[in-house]
């Protein structure tokens, strides 16, 4: 396993803080980690990523993200270790004391050869390690959440996923993360059946797919990444024309943008480009 990235971590990109709303605020409270997964787990998992936190003496901190679509696998200081599925709305996470979490982000549809049925089935739920992957699980979380070398705790959860890979990486999960990359790298693509055309599938087909490996369909993963994109523009700091915005994401207009975007990100575009612009303001201030 590759030495961790001190970079902060919101997608796959290495130093991304996309899909953590407010980063500027965040980075202030908690510090973001990352290691790249062994060779042997690299078909499934995108990458490790360690939080880790201390607020003693200050109050509690609640971080927003806008989720991927992708599942995690958490262990945290003092006991809590679950397989978190795609979150549709805004995920909160409340932090207090100090503490650390070890996650693992499968790929998309990374997850789907270690299950008995579709990644769909956890979809919006923060199931118990071993009600996914049995009694040993449990072990395990209690082996890597009491491991104070975060090092050596990563190895006890890979040493566990290992155990339990199929023999031979599952095609599928290839194919399925490079359309979801191809998703999240084109803001120009705003309509499934345009995908499934190019891709020469039908559309049911590829909402099937994406159900069964992924956990939710491609017309949702559409419009999380074009929010993803209009979060990022808005916490940049610049004007932004948000109607030129709109049509570039798809939208038949800015306020069906604005709507989806409140919606997703809990505050209209413009006001949240405020707050963002606040925040970088009194970080500056602060690193003063």
């Amino acid at each position: 396993m590759k030495k961790c990235d001190t970079g902060p971590v919101g997608d796959g990109e290495p130093g991304s803080t996309r899909g953590i709303l407010r980063a500027e605020r965040g980075l202030r409270r908690f510090q973001v980690r990352r290691a790249a997964p062994s060779p042997g787990l690299a078909p499934y998992a995108e990458h490790h990523w360690i939080l880790t936190w201390d607020l003693r003496g200050r109050a509690p901190h609640s971080q927003r993200l806008l989720t991927h679509p992708t599942v995690h696998m958490t262990f945290t200081t003092g006991g809590r270790a679950r397989v978190v599925g795609i979150v549709r709305g805004v995920f909160t996470e409340t932090i207090s004391g100090a503490g650390r979490v070890i996650g693992v982000r499968f790929l998309p549809g990374g997850l789907r050869p270690f299950l008995d049925g579709p990644v769909s089935a956890l979809t919006g739920r923060y199931a118990p390690v071993e009600e996914v992957f049995g009694p040993a699980a449990r072990a395990a979380a209690d082996a890597i959440i009491a491991e104070p070398d975060t090092g050596a705790a990563i190895a006890v959860l890979e040493a566990f996923l290992l155990e339990r890979t199929p023999g031979r990486p599952d095609p599928v999960v290839a194919e399925m993360t490079a359309i979801v990359r191809r998703i999240a790298s084109d803001p120009a693509l705003s309509r499934v059946d345009a995908l499934a055309a190019d891709l020469g599938v039908g559309t049911r087909s590829l909402q099937r797919r994406f159900a069964e490996y992924v956990g939710v369909g491609p017309k949702w993963v559409i419009r999380r990444y074009r929010m993803h994109e209009a979060a990022e523009r808005a916490a940049a700091g610049e004007r932004v024309d948000w109607a030129a915005v709109a049509g570039e994401l798809g939208y038949s207009d800015q306020a069906h943008f604005v709507r989806e975007f409140t919606a997703a990100v809990g505050t209209p575009p413009a006001r949240y480009a405020r707050m963002c612009a606040a925040d970088a303001e009194r970080a500056g201030t602060i690193g003063r």
